[in-house]
């Protein structure tokens, strides 16, 4: 079984791609006790399967205690529209080890196979930059990956390229230094244009969130607009006090598109950033309010961990992880959202059952949409740490939500992945479908 072949002329195009038959998650061992290498999952997605919403099979990293976060391809639409590439290879990160892993989902896309690793040390040594995040394919046969911390793990970011075919690291992207946080980055090839975001340094989020880290101005709240010819910042924007910790950044997918979102997970407001008069600006265009909780000395936010947004620009879900509601907004305007749909799965709140009676512990935490925008995939675990702190009894699960016409969302019954259910109870992180998806499609 090949590969599936790059090139989606647009996004009508990708939306018209077959339906995705499995999922490759993210599954971790770290933080649960268990000294297991982390792995990736395969996971049955096809409802007319006799392993329907199973775990088909598991490929472990060669080493413990990597964390893999988040992950993505060595070969995209934004990359070229030939039909001679293949997307063969998922360029998989450890956050916490700074291991790279490159995996082959080609052979065998339901077996896949670590076929190359790049060791820490070499990445440190050659970049000065550790704890590898967001993965994009770029232009010219390059890899490129968010690297969050300096090579001690303190403040000091920056992105690292990787070859595309022979996975050699080529150096660091940007020309002449970068913001000293760093987190998720999206580009637009036709707007020459890449926009960052901004979590903390790794010695600062890696042990658990610290309130006093807060004041003390150790986590970030802004975003940087970057020439992506020249690789330099041309812009930042400070979100102050109402954008702290912007994570994920979601550009319209319209490639002639100079808007997009980002969501600010410890604010829990949502951002709308657009170009006028040749700069950039920012403004809150949603925001959750804040709930008190009497075993916490502050009230409690939704935290705005994730988003994700449709393929063709109409809806934009995103999950309050602390909260524990997954919500869907219109965004066929986006200056003005407007909210469509929720459903609860979990949070510090009131408890959640999922149809089939099982109560869902943590929340709605990573997301992923189908290419048709009508399959909403989510899992509930944020960060090792931080979820031992939050949710000191999780169990982890990955659940499917169903995606009407106008935007309003229903638990599917019969889709339940549990996850804690496996061999030493591992947790589920990051979603991607082999055909690629919304979180990772660009279009130049």
């Amino acid at each position: 079984m090949a590969a599936p072949q790059v090139g989606y002329e647009s996004p009508a195009d990708a939306m018209k791609a077959p339906r995705e038959d499995i999922v490759y998650v993210a599954g971790l061992y770290e933080g649960t006790g268990v000294e297991e290498p982390d792995f990736l999952a395969v996971v049955d997605v096809n409802p007319d399967s006799h392993t329907y919403s199973q775990v088909v099979h598991r490929t472990p990293m060669p080493n413990v205690g990597d964390e893999l976060h988040h992950y993505g391809w060595q070969v995209c639409s934004s990359a070229c529209h030939t039909a001679n590439q293949e997307r063969k290879h998922l360029v998989v990160p450890g956050l916490r080890s700074s291991r790279v892993h490159i995996v082959d989902v080609a052979t065998d896309p339901r077996a896949p196979a670590v076929v190359k690793v790049i060791e820490p040390d070499e990445i440190k040594s050659k970049t000065g930059l550790s704890s590898p995040h967001t993965v994009h394919c770029m232009p010219g046969d390059n890899v490129v990956m968010s690297m969050l911390g300096n090579a001690d793990g303190g403040r000091g970011a920056g992105f690292v390229v990787l070859d595309a075919g022979s996975f050699e690291i080529k150096g660091r992207w940007e020309a002449n230094g970068a913001p000293e946080w760093n987190y998720d980055f999206w580009y637009q090839p036709r707007k020459n244009t890449l926009i960052s975001s901004e979590w903390a340094a790794p010695e600062v989020f890696m042990p658990g969130f610290d309130l006093n880290d807060v004041s003390a101005g150790n986590y970030g709240h802004s975003i940087h607009f970057w020439d992506l010819a020249e690789r330099k910042v041309t812009q930042s924007i400070d979100l102050g006090e109402t954008g702290m910790i912007p994570l994920e950044i979601r550009w319209l997918h319209d490639p002639e598109a100079e808007q997009g979102f980002v969501g600010a997970a410890l604010s829990s407001t949502l951002w709308r950033f657009h170009k006028s008069n040749g700069s950039w600006s920012a403004d809150i265009v949603a925001e959750v309010e804040p709930r008190d909780l009497e075993s916490f000395p502050v009230p409690v936010p939704g935290l705005i961990t994730d988003l994700v947004l449709s393929m063709d620009d109409r809806f934009l879900f995103f999950s309050n992880w602390l909260h524990g509601d997954l919500r869907a907004y219109d965004v066929s305007d986006p200056a003005t959202p407007r909210q469509v749909g929720s459903v609860h799965l979990g949070g510090l709140f009131e408890e959640a059952v999922h149809p089939n009676g099982t109560v869902l512990g943590g929340g709605p935490q990573m997301l992923q949409l189908s290419m048709d925008g009508k399959r909403l995939y989510a899992t509930n675990s944020l960060f090792s740490t931080w979820d031992n702190q939050f949710y000191p009894d999780l169990r982890s699960w990955m659940v499917q939500v169903d995606v009407a016409d106008d935007g309003s969302l229903s638990v599917n019954p019969d889709f339940f992945v549990d996850f804690s259910a496996l061999p030493g109870s591992p947790r589920a992180h990051e979603m991607h479908f082999p055909g690629g998806d919304v979180t990772t499609e660009i279009f130049q």
